[in-house]
């Protein structure tokens, strides 16, 4: 059985621990930093031994997965450091509900060999998404400074160009918003992904640009793992550099709050901003299982 991290002590040894193992264990290290926050999303933390553990799989408490449906609120974050110990824990204890539709993420590629082993036993089909991680140039000083691109990071350097300030005006989403994010955001567009995204507005900090409008047209949004994602800009205002705008400031509040940020994407043109705003490359990659009961 894997047991379960209750104290605050334990928890903040435990992302103490993470943090040894980065950029490896990115994804469960920024969703217990903000477990640490005051736990927003109502997460559990279950390790396989303490102190000295070898796998740790963070997911919702039962009573907040009521939906067998809804995989955005059935998400499992995993590390471990013994893919073989990985592989007994899910399959033994009774963690991962696998007769629920669910995803599991992880900035560990090598967790494909153990979920993969596992579907058939489980009865699931398992659609895998990989895409290159970035993080952010204060968070990688701070968090990955082994790492040789973040010896030359200049304080100051990596700024957007400026935007017309009198067509465009820095604000916050409102919860009204959520179905302009969600409509253009690749993992949503549907009623479940919508809900998270009205309670990803509620719980964090956010950034819009209000056009002529007064409506969003480019909008960034962190998750409660500490990532940066369904960020987006409304097709007619693409191409005014609007995204690598909102993005830099909303790193720069989210970084000034201490928040350890990140991002993945598979579109060339992000990739192309994240290089001119001089986010990092990580050695490891974003990735997320959904698994479906057969």
């Amino acid at each position: 059985e894997m047991f379960c991290l209750q104290k605050p002590k334990m928890l903040q040894l435990l992302e103490k621990s993470l943090r040894n193992s980065l950029p490896e264990s990115l994804k469960v290290y920024g969703t217990i930093f903000h477990m640490n926050q005051g736990n927003p999303f109502n997460l559990k933390a279950l390790v396989d031994t303490w102190p000295d553990f070898n796998t740790v799989v963070v997911r919702p408490q039962k009573q907040e997965m009521t939906d067998d449906f809804d995989h955005y609120t059935n998400t499992y974050l995993i590390y471990s450091k013994d893919l073989k110990n990985c592989q007994e824990c899910l399959d033994t204890s009774d963690v991962i509900n696998w007769k629920q539709h669910l995803q599991i993420q992880s900035s560990q590629s090598s967790l494909d060999e153990v979920i993969q082993s596992l579907a058939p036993a489980k009865f699931i089909r398992v659609k895998r998404a990989q895409r290159i991680l970035y993080m952010m140039p204060q968070s990688a000083k701070k968090l990955v400074p082994f790492l040789p691109e973040t010896k030359n990071l200049r304080p100051g350097s990596g700024r957007p160009k400026t935007i017309n300030q009198e067509m465009f005006k820095l604000s916050s989403l409102e919860l009204t918003h959520a179905a302009l994010v969600n409509k253009f955001w690749n993992f949503g567009g549907n009623e479940r992904s919508q809900r998270f995204i009205e309670r990803c507005i509620q719980t964090f900090p956010t950034v819009c640009l209000l056009g002529p409008e007064g409506t969003p047209v480019s909008w960034a949004l962190m998750d409660h793992t500490g990532e940066l994602r369904m960020a987006g800009t409304v097709p007619e205002y693409r191409g005014h550099g609007l995204i690598s705008y909102i993005t830099y400031s909303y790193v720069q509040l989210l970084e000034n709050l201490g928040y350890p940020i990140y991002n993945h994407t598979d579109n060339k043109f992000i990739h192309k901003m994240s290089h001119t705003l001089h986010h990092i490359l990580m050695p490891c990659a974003w990735n997320q299982w959904n698994c479906v009961p057969l």
